[in-house]
């Protein structure tokens, strides 16, 4: 287990070296200059040029991107172009609405998605699993900042249950926090439930038809039982290993919903960041989100879960019902 750890360890400096070049690249490849940022309208060549040099943006480009991974290494992330404050204090401000809207939309997708996915594979071929497949081909084509409209302009402006824009700290009270985030919570899942449905069906269609779901009813076990306790369990594989990866949709999705609900999180951050060419910011967030993208991925590739087999064989092991196997 240790020898794994590190090698999983290890893989990520690879991955990480190349994200960092390729961050760095961009960014100083892409138009737009801050220093005329800074400089405004009204400002001389002169001027310009000598921000740049405060800055640091006339050196060569290899010593700039040297420094940089230096002071990553030393845990600086660089100070921020415009507000002159440390980037990794900018993302401590805003992480906790970022932290809190992935959790809501977690706890919210996996709640209604598993369930669909149950039923639709249950009730095959009938209305209810053409509404839930529908659902899923409709969450995947429709873009989240238009479902953050509509459901802000019914929710919010016609009907007036939530707030339309902005967060409220949890320590300021449960339900202004829970308030807040409803809707966006809502608008960024649609994808994650579409997702995570769809493979319940698919995992849960192939479980059904095995021997052991037979046997179970022959018994007599009831549909629930069988549903959820017997095949659930052993559709868990898929399932747990598309929640893990779905987290990189989360990662994406919350800079277009935290742009369009007015929430103040990383996504937010980034977004303004690029608009002002603030290279530092920019280059932390996203530096920020491809090392827990990566880490994710790396925990879920070879996802390993325990479930139960209820009844019969199982590579020549005689298991019975409350038996637990190790399975890929």
């Amino acid at each position: 287990m240790f020898a794994y750890i590190v090698r999983r360890v290890l893989a990520t400096i690879p991955v990480m070296a190349f994200v960092a070049l390729f961050v760095f690249s961009l960014l100083y490849v892409a138009p737009g200059d801050p220093a005329a940022v800074i400089a405004g309208d009204q400002a001389t060549p002169e001027d310009v040029e000598r921000i740049r040099a405060s800055l640091g943006l006339d050196r060569p480009f290899l010593i700039r991107f040297g420094e940089w991974v230096w002071r990553i290494l030393q845990g600086d992330l660089g100070v921020s172009i415009f507000t002159n404050l440390p980037v990794s204090t900018m993302i401590q401000q805003r992480i906790e609405p970022t932290l809190s809207l992935m959790i809501i939309t977690l706890i919210l997708a996996v709640s209604v998605a598993i369930p669909m996915g149950v039923i639709a594979a249950w009730k095959q071929g009938t209305v209810i699993d053409r509404t839930v497949m529908g659902f899923a081909v409709l969450g995947f084509s429709v873009p989240v900042f238009v479902v953050g409209y509509v459901l802000a302009y019914v929710f919010a402006l016609e009907l007036d249950w939530v707030p339309v824009q902005g967060y409220t700290p949890i320590k300021q009270g449960f339900f202004p926090w829970f308030q807040n985030l409803i809707l966006p919570a809502v608008a960024l899942g649609t994808v994650y439930i579409a997702l995570i449905a769809r493979i319940t069906r698919a995992t849960m269609l192939e479980v059904l038809q095995q021997d052991y779901i037979r046997t179970a009813r022959a018994k007599g076990a009831g549909q629930r039982n069988i549903l959820f306790l017997h095949a659930l369990k052993n559709a868990a594989v898929p399932i747990v290993t598309v929640i893990g990866i779905g987290i990189a949709l989360l990662i994406g999705g919350a800079v277009v919903t935290e742009s369009v609900f007015a929430i103040p999180g990383l996504g937010r951050l980034t977004v303004d960041a690029i608009l002002r060419r603030d290279y530092p910011v920019i280059q932390g967030v996203v530096l920020l989100f491809s090392f827990v993208f990566f880490l994710v991925y790396l925990r879920f590739r070879e996802q390993v879960c325990t479930v139960v087999c209820p009844y019969g064989r199982l590579q020549g092991v005689l298991l019975d019902r409350h038996s637990v196997v190790v399975a890929y």
